[in-house]
């Protein structure tokens, strides 16, 4: 009598285990058509379904909300409901007070990304975070919430440093 008992008990986790898997896989290609890059399941998912979230966003200078955000709110925002950890408001304190500096090549998911692109100024004056590979989402001026390439010229040039957070 313990042996189909334990066959059913068996096949039952076998189904759940199935089911789960080709969800998970569904959500993994769902991702990667809406971020454009390949996503896996061993991958930050809830960063990147969290950044797909914001996709299309409009920017609005000092904005905060899906209505409309710019860099510093996004990455705030995208930080809170991801990790559960409150980053200051502008992209300077984000970079001066939160962050541990790190290198491009030790850049992983949920790093931020920090650039200069006034190109007169010295300092920092946009943040992004980084995602996977050479992509980072961020809140463009012209576009709105955005996938860039850190291999992008534009990008190149204005880059400052990478941080990890601070925990």
């Amino acid at each position: 009598m313990k042996t189909p008992l334990f066959i059913l008990a068996l096949c039952c986790c076998l189904c759940v285990s199935c089911r789960t898997q080709r969800s998970l896989t569904q959500k993994t290609k769902a991702l990667s058509h809406q971020l454009g890059f390949k996503v896996s399941r061993h991958d930050d998912l809830s960063l990147f379904t969290e950044a797909a979230n914001w996709l299309g966003t409009p920017y609005r200078y000092g904005g905060n909300t899906p209505k409309g955000v710019d860099c510093s709110g996004l990455v705030k925002n995208m930080y809170q409901q991801v990790y559960g950890i409150t980053l200051p408001r502008t992209t300077s304190a984000i970079a001066s007070e939160k962050c541990r500096r790190i290198s491009k090549s030790n850049l992983q998911s949920g790093d931020l990304v920090f650039f200069n692109t006034s190109g007169k100024r010295k300092g920092i004056n946009h943040t992004g975070i980084f995602l996977k590979k050479e992509y980072f989402i961020h809140a463009s001026t012209s576009k709105g919430v955005i996938i860039s390439s850190l291999k992008e010229k534009y990008y190149r040039k204005a880059w400052k440093q990478g941080g990890k957070v601070k925990r």
